[in-house]
């Protein structure tokens, strides 16, 4: 059953209604009525698999349906009842990944077991063969070719057709307006959508299968040119793209600067009828092109643009015999827009370096072991490629055959390279440090990690900030309102009280010019753009506009324990022998786990192969239900056992007893190690706390922000963690406990939850802002408002800090706008200044705007 609407069949959820794409597809596949819950209740709702005791469970082990058994042992993992097409999943080949329910390597693994261990610290183990099969929690049974037809059906039936431009010549949010109503003013046209963070145009057309598509692609791309911007395709190569020098970039400049110039000198030196005709025809020369686009915009529906505001006014200073003054404000606002397009293209500085991450070719290794260059965009997932060092990845890869390190500080803000080992994944835009390597391409095209991010920085500019929406409804009725009080000073100062016309004409055409509102429209965006670069620049991702004002409010930060405060991974801190040899005791105890995939036993195994020491799996092994794990190893009986479900014949001394008790008020998990009915030591097991976990917290305190732990685990354990970094807890919490939980701080401040995502999704949904840990997986980014790639917590802090001084940010450029434009605009009433100081107002202030969010891309925490 799907949880979003409770229908049991086969069907389909796009996360946007306007944009359906291979990146925003969910098909829900049909379960039964046991795994309806979003939470999955009958499932295990550990972190794990398997429930793994004090540190980590999260909810009961097991329930339900899904109930383990000795001879039967059915593994489930907390997750929604669905899973996600993404790029990656959708490019064919037979590399493509569905998240489901299930997760191994092999359907079925023979003598596996499965841990758990409840509140008082019991060890259990089942040893089994068993199954990683269908029953309730089953994978969906969808070919991959059905995948591709229903996500196919969805995306035609959606929209029609959709495709999507890179805009050249964007100066400000107001051009990409302007765009989007042009292209939304043509009949073929459903939805259209200019970002311009990345400059990107996607528009989506009526399903109309008689339209020829190029044809609609060539109206689209006219009408653009017409509204003064260049559409190229997306797959364009950098060095493609249509290039100006910098003299046709400010062609226009320089000829009305120079036609200035002359005319000036011919006012001078021959007659001021020669000026006059000289600056009027400077004026038609400069008017000509602003006055063509102010008619095209009009039409497309923006009648109060600053072309057309700009047209009126020189005009009316040609009108009023104004020639020099009418030339200047037409130079004014060309030299003006080219600030607002440098202010721009510097504020898009910090997208364009992520963008600039990913290399346009990759060196590809073919079957035969030749190679060959092919361009990224082509790569699909399968391919190997090769990486020399100082080569960055072209799409996110997985490392296939040797030991090597990465600079992933563009990504992640660390600064040390990271080694990867064969297996593991390494991001698109990761610089090989030391040696040639070769990977396999595991993401898409479009899906990789430098596009994830670009994706969402275009998705934030439609999840505006509440003080954006507020600035943009005001602009709606600001230039109107403005323009009727430029008509009302023209008009009701000579018929009321018999001043002269022209006076009052003029000082009403410059207060059409104060009247624009770009740098009021522009004053948060430019700031929030500027913002989320920053952010992204630090491995922190952040959703859009409101949930970067949000954090900036936050008052309190509650954190889930196992992955957020803790590592995640438990390991051995403890082994306490009490025959003297150490060595031994260890690699028993390692032979009774040997081959078991459960994170505790692993640990086991680790430290044994940490220590050189060689281990052989125990025979005879057997699964104690409810106590723990027993075999022969070397000749001896071998048990495991919870300290507090030993055998009865089988007795602690009270030293012994009291060093069990000792670790277990520690917070951890412990097992007394019994060698042929004689106790012969202990091993402990922790999820140890992440190194930054104190220092997040004692920074957020210095920020005033209150910090509160909620875990599933008992009191103990999180009364042992919490001591560690001085934080409040809540424990033994459900899931639902810690809705709860956030709901009663969200009756009084304003929470963020950071979690893992999955688990802890329901009360990050709850809180004002859910911050999702992890090293961006699409279940992360997809759950939470914002999300902390690199797994440091001490950028939480920053995160915080970031959204204050955005804010801070925003509140100087509107002060900044409405201040000059109020100071100008009553000079203007009193005469002390004209037509030009008012185009200086405009651009001036728009400029000034742009510049001043641009500091926030340079910022630094002061903790």
């Amino acid at each position: 059953m799907c949880a979003q609407c409770h229908n049991k069949k086969d069907h389909i959820h796009t996360t946007k209604s306007t944009v359906a794409n291979k990146a925003t597809v969910t098909v829900v596949a049909a379960t039964t009525e046991c795994c309806s819950s979003v939470t999955s209740e009958c499932c295990s709702t550990n972190k794990d698999s398997e429930g793994y005791g004090d540190n980590d469970t999260e909810g009961p082990a097991v329930s339900g349906c899904c109930s383990t058994s000795a001879n039967d042992a059915v593994h489930c993992v907390t997750k929604k009842p669905s899973f996600t097409i993404t790029g990656a999943h959708v490019a064919g080949g037979d590399t493509a990944v569905v998240k489901n329910n299930h997760q191994a390597a092999d359907n079925k693994h023979s003598d596996g077991h499965d841990h758990a261990l409840d509140v008082n610290g019991t060890h259990e183990h089942h040893h089994s063969e068993h199954v990683h099969s269908g029953h309730c929690c089953s994978a969906p049974t969808m070919s991959k070719q059905q995948e591709l037809e229903l996500e196919a059906s969805l995306t035609n039936n959606a929209h029609g057709n959709t495709f999507s431009w890179k805009v050249l010549g964007m100066d400000c949010p107001s051009c990409a307006a302007k765009l989007e109503k042009a292209i939304m003013a043509l009949t073929a046209v459903d939805t259209a959508k200019v970002m311009f963070a990345t400059e990107k145009l996607i528009v989506n057309l009526h399903d109309n299968p008689q339209a020829d598509a190029q044809t609609l692609k060539s109206e689209i791309e006219n009408k653009a040119k017409q509204t003064g911007f260049t559409l190229v395709s997306t797959t364009t190569k950098t060095a493609d793209l249509p290039t100006q020098s910098f003299l046709i970039q400010h062609l226009s400049v320089i000829i009305i600067a120079l036609m200035m110039v002359i005319s000036f000198i011919l006012n001078k030196t021959i007659s001021a009828e020669a000026g006059l005709l000289a600056f009027t025809l400077t004026t038609i020369v400069g008017l000509f092109p602003i006055l063509k686009k102010a008619v095209v915009l009009t039409k497309s529906g923006t009648p109060f643009s600053i072309e057309t505001l700009m047209s009126v006014a020189a005009i009316g200073a040609l009108y009023l015999g104004e020639t020099a003054e009418a030339a200047m404000v037409i130079l004014l606002f060309l030299i003006g827009e080219q600030l607002e397009g440098y202010a721009a293209s510097r504020a898009r500085s910090g997208v364009k370096a992520l963008m600039d991450l990913v290399p346009e070719e990759a060196t590809v290794i073919l079957a035969d072991g030749t190679k060959t260059k092919r361009a990224a965009a082509e790569l699909k997932p399968g391919d190997v490629i090769e990486v020399v060092p100082g080569e960055r990845l072209p799409a996110d890869g997985q490392v296939l055959d040797v030991i090597a390190s990465f600079d992933e500080s563009a990504l992640t803000g660390e600064s040390v390279p990271v080694e990867r080992t064969p297996g593991e994944k390494v991001m698109a835009g990761s610089m090989a440090s030391d040696k040639v390597v070769r990977l396999t391409i595991i993401s898409a095209q479009g899906d990789n990690a430098i596009d994830r991010i670009l994706h969402m920085i275009e998705d934030a500019e439609s999840r505006k900030a509440p003080l954006e929406r507020f600035l943009d409804k005001f602009s709606r009725w600001y230039t109107p309102s403005m323009i009727l009080l430029a008509a009302l000073v023209v008009v009701v100062p000579p018929l009321v009280f018999g001043q002269s016309w022209d006076e009052w004409i003029y000082k009403g055409l410059a207060l059409l010019l104060i009247a624009c509102p770009c740098a009021l429209v522009i004053s948060t965006p430019a700031a929030i753009t500027s913002g989320l670069a920053a952010a992204a620049r630090r491995g922190a991702l952040i959703k859009g506009g409101a949930a970067l004002e949000q954090l900036g409010h936050i008052e309190v930060v509650a954190f889930d324990k196992t992955g957020t405060l803790t590592e995640g991974k438990p390991v051995v801190t403890d082994m306490i022998c009490w025959d003297n040899d150490d060595h031994k005791l260890l690699r028993q105890a390692a032979a009774i786990e040997a081959g078991s995939l459960h994170p505790l036993a692993k640990a086991v195994v680790n430290h044994a192969q940490q220590q050189q020491l060689v281990v052989v799996e125990a025979t005879e092994r057997e699964t104690l239900v409810g106590r723990g794990i027993q075999g022969i190893t070397e000749g001896d009986k071998f048990l495991l056992c919870a300290a507090d479900r030993l055998p009865q014949d089988i007795v602690l001394t009270d030293a012994q007893q009291q060093q069990a008790t000792a670790l277990e008020n520690e917070g951890k998990t412990l097992v007394v190690a019994v060698r042929n009915l004689q106790p012969v030591g202990l091993v402990a097991w922790r999820d140890n706390l992440r190194d930054d976990a104190l220092i997040a917290i004692e920074k957020l305190n210095k920020l005033g922000i209150k910090s509160v732990m909620l875990t599933g685990d008992n009191a103990r354990a999180a009364a042992a963690i919490a001591k560690e970094i001085n934080i409040d807890y809540r424990a033994s919490l459900l899931p639902a406990d810690k809705v709860s939980e956030i709901r009663k701080l969200n009756d009084v401040q304003s929470v963020a939850m950071i979690g893992d995502g999955i688990n802890d999704a329901p009360a990050m949904k709850t809180a004002t802002i859910g911050i999702a840990m992890g090293g961006g997986t699409d279940v992360a980014l997809e759950t939470a408002d914002a999300a902390i790639t690199h797994n440091r917590l001490a950028e939480l802090p920053v995160m915080i800090e970031l959204s204050r001084a955005t804010l801070n940010n925003i509140r100087q450029n509107i002060g900044l706008a409405l201040g000059l434009k109020g100071v100008f605009l009553v000079t203007t009433l009193l005469g002390v200044t004209g037509l030009w100081v008012a185009v200086l107002a405009d651009s001036g202030a728009t400029a000034l705007v742009t510049l001043n969010a641009l500091r926030l891309l340079r910022f630094k925490p002061k903790q």
